[in-house]
C-alpha cells in the first residue's frame, strides 16, 4: 500500500501543500475554515504525519522522553504515570523506555531521545550516594527523577531522608528502644533513608542495628533476614523492623511468621518506600506513601518552565515531602489492631 503523503492530503483538502504543511506545524497561522478542511481530509485518507521529517523541517516538537531504569517496581509506574497526565495536560506525548537497571543502555535511551529531538527528556538514574550527571550540557531541557545532584541540573526527588525520620520517629512512638534496619543501602535512596533513621534514633535515643544483608528488591532475602532475626533470645531480638523498602519488610514479615513469630503481637515491622506491589501479604503493611506520581509531574512542568525561559531559567532541586501510612504491622496496641482492619487502601490510589 502506498503511503499516503502532504501532497495527497492537500488534494484532497483543495489547498496548497504549503498551507497543508502550516495547518499540520502551525495552525495558528491557517483560518479555522481550512484547517477543518485539512483535517478532515487528513482523516479521510489515514495520514500519519513523519514525526522526524517534521521536527527537521523546524517544527516544534511537542514530544518528551522519559527513560526509567525498569517497569516492575510501583514508584517507577507512578513517575510515568503522573509524567504521562501532565504531559498530555500540557498538550505533549510522552515516549518511555525501561534501562533494566543499566547505566549504558540508560545513556544510550538518553542519546536515542536527544537525536528524536523531543521536546525535553525525563530520567530516573540507578544512583549511588557519588552520582552527579554527565557535565556537558545537553542540547534539550533535562530533569533528574528521584537523585539530589551537587551539580547546577533540575531535579525532583522524594525526600528519602525524611522518609527515614517518618518511620524511626513512628517506631519510637510505638515504644520500640530495639530497633533492626534490614538492607543494604546501594543506592542513593536508601542511603539518605539511613541518614534520616540514624538522626530520629540518636534524638529519641533508641538502639539501632543495621542489618546490611539483602538485596533491596527481594523477597526472599526479607524472609532469610527475618527468620536469623527470630533465632534470636526475646532478650536481643529487636522489637521493631525496619526494612529499607517494603519488598524486604514483607519478606520480612513471612520470616517471622514461619519461624513462629506474629506480627504485630510479637514484634512490629514498617516499610519505607510505599511500593504497593509488595503489600499482599498476610498484615497489611505500614510505610511511607509514595511521592512518584507528583514526582512525574513534577519533572514535566520543570521541563516546560525551561522551554518557556530557556534563558531565564535556573535550574531547581525539589524534594516532595513525605507521609505515612499506618495498617496492621505496626499496631500495637488492640485498638490500633481494630483500626487497621477497616476496609483495605485502594492501591488504585498508589499506581
Amino acid at each position: 500500500m502506498a503511503r499516503i503523503r502532504i501532497s495527497d492530503v492537500a488534494r484532497e483538502a483543495g489547498v496548497s501543500v504549503g498551507t497543508a504543511s502550516n495547518a499540520l506545524n502551525h495552525p495558528n497561522k491557517v483560518k479555522q475554515e481550512t484547517l477543518d478542511q485539512v483535517n478532515a481530509a487528513i482523516a479521510r485518507l489515514g495520514y500519519v504525519p513523519n514525526q522526524a521529517a517534521r521536527q527537521l523541517a523546524g517544527s516544534e516538537s511537542r514530544v518528551f522522553g522519559l527513560v526509567l531504569p525498569r517497569l516492575d517496581h510501583a514508584f517507577s509506574l507512578q513517575i510515568a504515570n503522573g509524567a504521562q497526565a501532565e504531559s498530555r495536560k500540557r498538550g505533549y506525548d510522552l515516549l518511555i523506555a525501561s534501562a533494566g537497571n543499566d547505566d549504558i543502555l540508560t545513556n544510550h535511551y538518553m542519546r536515542y531521545f536527544l537525536g528524536a529531538h523531543v521536546a525535553g527528556v525525563l530520567v530516573q538514574p540507578m544512583a549511588d550516594t557519588s552520582w552527579d550527571p554527565e557535565t556537558q550540557e545537553a542540547p534539550v531541557p533535562t530533569v533528574y527523577l528521584d537523585v539530589h545532584s551537587r551539580a547546577a541540573v533540575n531535579c525532583v526527588a522524594a525526600d528519602n531522608e525524611a522518609q527515614g525520620r517518618l518511620i524511626m520517629e513512628h517506631a519510637t512512638d510505638r515504644g520500640a528502644r530495639r530497633v533492626a534496619i534490614i538492607g543494604k543501602p546501594d543506592f542513593m535512596q536508601l542511603t539518605l533513608r539511613t541518614y534520616g533513621i540514624r538522626e530520629a534514633a540518636r534524638n529519641a535515643d533508641a538502639e539501632v542495628e543495621f542489618v546490611g544483608l539483602g538485596s533491596w528488591n527481594s523477597v526472599k532475602d526479607g524472609f532469610e533476614l527475618g527468620r536469623e532475626l527470630a533465632r534470636r533470645s526475646p532478650e536481643a531480638r529487636p522489637d521493631f523492623v525496619i526494612g529499607l523498602t517494603d519488598v524486604l519488610a514483607a519478606g520480612a514479615i513471612a520470616g517471622f511468621a514461619a519461624a513462629g513469630l506474629s506480627v504485630p503481637n510479637d514484634l512490629l515491622v514498617a516499610g519505607c518506600d510505599g511500593n504497593p506491589l509488595a503489600w499482599g501479604g498476610t498484615v497489611p503493611l505500614t510505610t511511607i506513601k509514595s511521592p512518584g506520581y507528583e514526582i512525574g509531574q513534577k519533572g514535566v512542568q520543570l521541563l516546560l518552565d525551561e522551554l518557556s525561559q530557556p534563558e531565564a531559567h535556573e535550574p531547581r532541586q525539589e524534594l516532595v515531602a513525605p507521609s505515612l501510612i499506618e495498617r496492621m504491622s505496626t499496631a500495637s496496641t488492640p485498638a490500633e489492631r481494630k483500626r487497621a482492619e477497616e476496609p483495605e487502601l485502594d492501591l488504585a490510589e498508589y499506581l
